[in-house]
């Protein structure tokens, strides 16, 4: 079983032993390959992200377009673009994709600004607004691939805001059924679980 059930044009793979690989600009057909290079142009967006440009004003759902396409634009001609095909995780059925732009604007309007800048919040503050806005950008899930790693990047963009230095997400990784659990809660806007990973990963950073 594959880690989403998907269809359409974006579910195209590269051809290969095991066809597990999304189809992509350099010939990739081994997973671990393709982690490697996923890795390191993450490494890359982090560094000039968190180095060398960190927003000092409102986060946009334009800047993270940006950040996406500039992370995997090397790999996959979809980078930055919205999801055009339906997704879910087990049971789970993310946003469908129809629905992303209007939900992307409404992502911006009521939660990118309300929680952003977070120049100045407590750690109180900071935990709430990370935890919303990442919440209800994986509910939404507006790429083919990549959401939960930019996500992170988003969050950690709002922790430098506040002064806070980035998450350490391994309780995240370690807990990964309870985590995606207090994901769920964020369909009835219950948020409580999730800030409680997020304290988890600010006292743990």
């Amino acid at each position: 079983m594959t880690k989403y059930d998907i269809g359409g044009s974006q579910g195209r793979y590269q051809p290969g032993p095991n066809d597990s690989v999304l189809e992509n600009k350099l010939g990739i057909t081994e997973p671990a390959d393709r982690d490697e290079a996923e890795l390191v142009l993450l490494e890359k967006l982090y560094e000039a992200v968190l180095l060398d440009a960190l927003p000092d004003g409102k986060i946009t759902v334009s800047q993270i377009k940006i950040w996406h396409h500039r992370w995997l634009g090397n790999l996959y001609d979809w980078a930055g673009d919205e999801r055009s095909v339906n997704m879910r995780k087990g049971e789970f059925q993310f946003a469908a994709a129809g629905q992303i732009p209007q939900l992307l604007s409404k992502f911006e309007q009521q939660y990118l600004g309300r929680y952003s800048p977070c120049t100045d919040f407590s750690a109180e503050q900071l935990t709430e607004a990370i935890a919303v806005v990442h919440v209800e950008f994986i509910l939404i899930h507006p790429f083919r691939d990549g959401n939960g790693r930019i996500s992170r990047l988003l969050a950690d963009v709002m922790a430098l805001q506040a002064g806070f230095p980035p998450l350490d997400y391994s309780s995240w990784d370690e807990n990964k059924t309870a985590y995606f659990a207090a994901i769920g809660q964020g369909v009835e806007m219950k948020y409580e679980p999730m800030k409680q990973w997020v304290g988890r990963a600010l006292v743990e950073s």
